[in-house]
């Protein structure tokens, strides 16, 4: 029985926080023996906000030496950068005249980041969407793993597969967003009931997946708690309830075994507690991180290899896509 075709992409801006690790990457990892996995370092998304060339480059080595200390195994998965499919950009093009401006200037992103980057409201921001939905329709893939705010991309990919396959005949898949369950929200340190972000102004708000070991307790023991002294999980004490989220998805624990290992203990000694667990965590993902970074050869092997096994799936469904719309592709 043929797997199902799954695909994701994080761009290569930013440092990854503990909320990206514990809601993609660590899921990504569990699913590359039940799937068929596409997954791509999306540079291309990234330079729809300005960013230092050298810098991107670096980046996006970085995080692909991250996947591979997390746990992505280069046998089992496609692990490539975006722009070494050229067929993403290809695509993107062709769906563009399926894609209506109205829809596109409604997305939540475009609006979010156009009053971020009011200086640069380019068309890639407004195409992100597009761009997006070419990443998941050239795999074909059947899934794509997203958290609850996220929703709405895949169903703009699912739009446009659905009009492109009306007009030109059965071409795409479409696809289902896989909301996993089971993975806690991570939020701010700062403020609680805001989602933690890599983009977060305020260093302490987030833990990164680089942060060092006395960092990333400092950050905890800066951490925003409630009023009382009570370590609960409690919708009225949401500072609490993300420390002991954090708590119980790194040590694999559940809430109410948490709440009893730390009853009657004080705020200090338990956020004390969560810092040393997730350094614990953290410390051989990061001494793994530099040992495959000081393996370049290594490092571009994997990724011209990930990117010739995605090319080979994008120029598949581009072929089928030209030919369906008409572009004469010689005999």
């Amino acid at each position: 029985m043929d797997k199902k075709i799954i695909y994701s992409a994080v761009q290569p801006s930013g440092n990854l926080t503990i909320g990206n690790y514990l809601g993609a990457i660590r899921n990504w990892v569990r699913m590359q023996d039940e799937y068929e996995c596409f997954y791509a370092i999306a540079n291309m998304h990234a330079i729809t906000v300005k960013q230092d060339p050298a810098e991107l480059r670096r980046r996006t080595l970085e995080l692909a030496a991250l996947y591979l200390a997390c746990g992505l195994d280069a046998e089992k998965c496609a692990l490539y950068v975006q722009s070494h499919v050229p067929q993403h950009a290809e695509l993107c093009w062709v769906l563009n005249s399926v894609a209506y401006v109205g829809e596109m200037s409604r997305m939540t992103q475009f609006k979010d980041k156009s009053q971020k980057h009011a200086e640069n409201i380019n068309m890639g921001l407004m195409d992100y969407p597009v761009l997006m939905a070419a990443d998941i329709l050239l795999y074909q893939a059947q899934c794509v793993p997203v958290g609850a705010d996220q929703k709405q991309h895949v169903e703009i990919a699912r739009d446009l597969a659905i009009r492109f396959n009306n007009r030109y005949g059965e071409t795409f898949a479409v696809p289902e967003p896989l909301i996993l369950k089971g993975g806690a929200k991570i939020c701010s340190l700062q403020e609680p009931t805001k989602k933690m972000s890599k983009s977060d102004e305020n260093p302490n708000a987030s833990i990164f997946l680089t942060d060092d070991r006395d960092t990333v307790i400092r950050k905890f023991k800066r951490a925003v708690t409630d009023s009382g002294s009570e370590i609960s999980a409690s919708d009225e004490k949401p500072g609490i309830a993300n420390l002991l989220n954090i708590y119980c998805a790194f040590k694999g624990c559940a809430l109410a075994d948490a709440e009893h290992e730390f009853e009657g203990r004080g705020y200090g000694e338990f956020k004390l507690a969560v810092g040393e667990t997730v350094a614990d965590a953290l410390a051989p993902v990061q001494r793994e991180k530099e040992r495959i970074m000081s393996d370049k050869t290594y490092l571009n092997d994997v990724l011209k290899s990930g990117a010739d096994r995605a090319f080979r799936a994008a120029r598949r469904t581009l072929s089928k896509v030209y030919r369906k719309i008409g572009f004469y592709q010689g005999e």
